[in-house]
Parts: C-alpha cells; structure tokens; sequence
C-alpha cells in the first residue's frame, strides 16, 4: 500500500484553485496538471508499506497532538527545484510554527514505528503540476508571473487524514483511510 499523511484543503480553496488550473492550462496543456479533487497538504509521504502495517501506523498518528488547529493562507505560485528547471508547480502555503510543529511531530512518531525520517525541511505547498521535461514555456511563464501573489483562501484545520494513493493510468486515486483529531476546534466569536 502507498501511504501518506495529510490535511485536506477546503472547497473555497479548492474552488480557487481548480480555477487557476483551468487558466494556466489553457497557457500550456503539457505538464501534467493536478486533478483539483486531489488537492492536499501532505505532511508526510509515507510510501509503500506492507498492508499490516498500517494498523501500527494508525496507532501511532493517534497520539500526535497540539496545543491550537493549524490556520494557514494559501497565496501565491512557484517551482521546486526553480523557474529555469521547473520539476513542479506549487501554490504556497504562508507557514505557520503549528503547521511545521505538526508535520515535525507527525515525522517523529512515524519513525519509531520504523518509517524512515523525512531529512528535508518541511516546505508547506500544494503540488499544481509536473512537468514530464524540465523546460518551461514562455506563455506559461507568462500566466504563472501575472498570478504570482494571488491568494487562494484560508485552511483552519484540526485533524489530519492518512490516505492511501493508487496509482492509475488516469492519475492518482485517493481514499482516506482514517482521521486523527489533533487540535481542539477552535469556536469563531
């Protein structure tokens, strides 16, 4: 089973950003641009894992908590690893110390089941596309600057969701295999 951990992203966001896909699409349909239903804030890509194994790691995402639900704005476009050799387009997410807490303590616990510890640093984004070459268009080019500040909405989160990730000829088929509360929902007012 390919597992990973995520936040899922609500539908005005979602909404927003379906749009902006659309738009950029029509600037170049050959990267390989993101279904906008399969839209989330990973937190830890866990990969395959024997099917077993994931009672274990339910078990372990149980216990990860914190103080406050995660509050993040979506705003703005970018490339990983960068414009001139794009792999990826992303929107942004403005980090906050909770979501980083959160991705950090999610990392932690998978490990001492045996998931090996993600080294990077956690960049919050949400994947838009992939290009199959590394070579981006002008036109595309073009589309993503005049959009580059352009927010998206806001995420106020409290729980999580591990999620299992089949890969189709038709793209990624995502069903969420448990929800672990990690905040106490915040009241508005």
């Amino acid at each position: 089973m390919r597992l990973f951990v995520a936040l899922a992203i609500p539908t005005e966001v979602q909404e927003n950003l379906a749009s902006l896909i659309r738009e950029l699409k029509s600037a170049d349909s050959r990267p390989k641009w993101i279904n906008s239903n399969n839209l989330h804030v990973t937190l830890k890509f866990i990969g395959e894992v024997a099917p077993e194994k994931v009672i274990e790691i339910g078990e372990a995402l149980a216990v990860v908590r914190t103080q406050r639900q995660v509050i993040a704005e979506f705003r703005g476009i970018g490339f990983f690893p960068d414009a001139r050799r794009p792999s990826v387009v992303w929107a942004g997410i403005q980090p906050s110390d909770i979501l980083c807490t959160l991705a950090a303590e999610v990392n932690r616990v998978l490990a001492l089941v045996g998931i090996s510890r993600e080294e990077k640093n956690f960049v919050p984004h949400l994947t838009i596309a992939r290009f199959k070459e590394m070579r981006l268009s002008a036109g595309l080019r073009d589309e993503i600057e005049k959009r580059k500040s352009r927010a998206f909405g806001t995420l106020a989160a409290s729980e999580f969701h591990l999620i299992e990730s089949k890969l189709k000829s038709s793209g990624a088929e995502y069903t969420t295999l448990r929800s672990f509360r990690f905040a106490p929902v915040e009241s508005k007012g």
